[in-house]
Parts: structure tokens; sequence; C-alpha cells
């Protein structure tokens, strides 16, 4: 390892992705450039996805991908049961999303499956809204037990929405979703999304739109059926209490945690008995991440990773801020 590069806390390039159904939120409301593409429904932020591999975007390793830094820092950047498991891939994949109009109704595959068909991790994640248009919605999962020739037949006569659970949404909603629930995120919806490293999606519905070329999107009715979960559950919101200059747990899963983190000056987090970097994502205000000599800012719009070999991380800031923080369990 060459002696003039080392670990720091990481900022990349963000990657930005133009959709049907996107919006200009990214640019209003996170201060995105996303020009010159004409709407922007997904930003990413931070990503170990093949084709799509983020790159860091200042200091000396500035250019580098995510892959490349695992190969040259191995364990004190990721830790050493996330190098045991998945090596040089990167596990997880943190996303801005905008919703101007609704997303299609889809299901992601577990890691089973999608290792089976795609050679792929599953896709378990979770959004936090942080801000909604009034009478914003989404679904989530089935309003009642079913099973697969239930849902065909609902679904052949175009009435699978009657299956589905649906939910009013406004801004501090969370909502974590195992691979295998059925969802669509709705229209008027700003959010952060935290998940498996994984770009596997099953759409199983398009409201029959069609690009500007007058083609449909590709349906995967049939993939969906083995991926689908059939029951329903009594809650799918995630239940916590706001809590200013506390840690609030959100997500606790097999393949990541996540805390709110809401602070009006700063926090000190200590990580010695974590084996794992750490992501913050930060969606209001703005803070200075400071480690062992190293500051890197963050504000609204903007994700951080820091490298485990860090186990003190200061967190100041004049104006206060919002965001979450996640890790490896």
């Amino acid at each position: 390892m060459s002696s003039d590069r080392y670990l720091y806390p990481l900022k990349f390039v963000t990657i930005y992705k133009e959709k049907i159904w996107g919006g200009t939120k990214m640019k209003d409301i996170l201060g995105k450039d996303f020009s010159p593409l004409k709407n922007c429904g997904e930003t990413w932020e931070i990503s170990g996805v093949p084709g799509n591999l983020s790159k860091v975007s200042e200091g000396v390793l500035k250019g580098s991908t995510l892959p490349d830094l695992i190969e040259e820092f191995g364990t004190d950047l990721v830790g050493d049961k996330v190098l045991e498991q998945y090596g040089n891939d990167f596990p997880l994949l943190v996303k801005f999303i905008d919703a101007a109009e609704d997303l299609s109704i889809q299901v992601h595959p577990d890691d089973k499956l999608a290792k089976s068909r795609h050679n792929s991790l599953g896709k378990t994640e979770m959004w936090y809204i942080f801000q909604a248009d009034e009478g914003a919605k989404l679904i989530s999962g089935f309003s009642k037990d079913t099973n697969k020739e239930e849902y065909v037949e609902y679904l052949e006569n175009g009435k699978l929405t009657e299956l589905l659970n649906e939910e009013d949404v406004e801004s501090g909603d969370c909502f974590f979703l195992p691979a295998g629930r059925v969802h669509t995120i709705g229209k008027g919806l700003l959010l952060a999304e935290i998940q498996q490293s994984s770009d596997v999606t099953y759409r199983i519905y398009d409201f029959d739109r069609t690009d500007d070329e007058g083609n449909k999107r590709e349906l995967h009715t049939q993939q969906a059926l083995d991926a689908l979960d059939y029951k329903a559950y009594s809650e799918y919101k995630t239940g916590y209490k706001r809590c200013p200059n506390e840690i609030v747990p959100l997500v606790e899963s097999a393949y990541f945690h996540t805390n709110l983190l809401e602070y009006s000056t700063g926090i000190i987090r200590e990580y010695y008995n974590q084996d794992s970097f750490v992501i913050y994502t930060c969606f209001e205000g703005e803070a200075e991440i400071q480690v062992l000599g190293h500051t890197t800012k963050i504000r609204m719009g903007n994700a951080v990773l820091v490298p485990r070999k860090f186990k003190e991380v200061h967190i100041r800031s004049k104006s206060g801020f919002k965001m979450l923080e996640t890790y490896m369990p």
C-alpha cells in the first residue's frame, strides 16, 4: 500500500438516474444538479453494484471505487466479518428516491432465490421518508393473507390493488421491507433508501405506462410468483419515538442496523465494540465529521462512509442535523 494513501471519512460522486416516474426534488429540495437529465428519480450515493460503482469524490483517494478500496485497505475499511462474508463486494446500497409518480408495484427476491437466478444478493431494504406531499401514500405488503392462486386471479382480473396494504405517509415515517414483500413508493414522496447491494427487481404491475417511444416497461410476472411473501402482517410501518439529541433505533435486521440521529449541536459516537464501517446519510441540516485529525463536511443530500478503523467519531454542528446512521450487524 502506498504510504501517501490513507483512509478518512469518504464521500462519493453521486450517480444520477433518470426514471419514468422521477421528478425535480433532488434539485429543488436537496440542491443536487442532475442536468442534463430531464428528471431524477434516484441518486445512488454509495454503491458497489457492478456497472454503478461509486468513486471517491475528494482527498487522496479521489477516483477510487469501493472494490478498489476494499482490496487496498481490507478490514480497516469494512471490518473482519464483512470482508470474510462479502470479499471485495460492498454489501449495502444507499439511495435517495424522488417519486413524482407512483413507482411500479414490485417485489425483490431473497438471497437464496437471487443467488440461484442472478448470482446476486437478495434485496431487503428500508425507507425513511423525509418529505411527503399532502395525501401521499405507499404500498407495503398484503392487506390479508393470500396465496399464489388467489394472487394470480386478482392480478389477471386487474384487481391486484384490492389485495394490497396502502399506507398514508408523512415526513418521519419509516418502513422496513424484507425481501419478498410486495411494495411501491407512491407519488409525492422523497426518501432515503438503505438496502442490500442488489439491483434485482421484479416488476408486477406498472399502471400500463409507456415511455417516450410508446413502449411499456417489462413485467416479471412469473419470476415474482416464487419471490412473494403471501402473508399479511399486523404492522408495516416502523414504530419509534422521536427523541431529539438521543440515538433512536429504527431497523435491526440481519443485513444492516440503522439509527436516527437528530441533534441540535453534536455528538461523539464510539464504535469500539463494532466490527463494521458506518454510513451517515444526511437529510436535514449540516455537520462536520471528525476522526483523528480528519474533517469531512456533510450536509442535506450527502452520505459519508466512515471506515471501520475509526472507533471514535465526533459530529459537530452549529445549525443541527438529521441523519441516518447505518452499519453491519
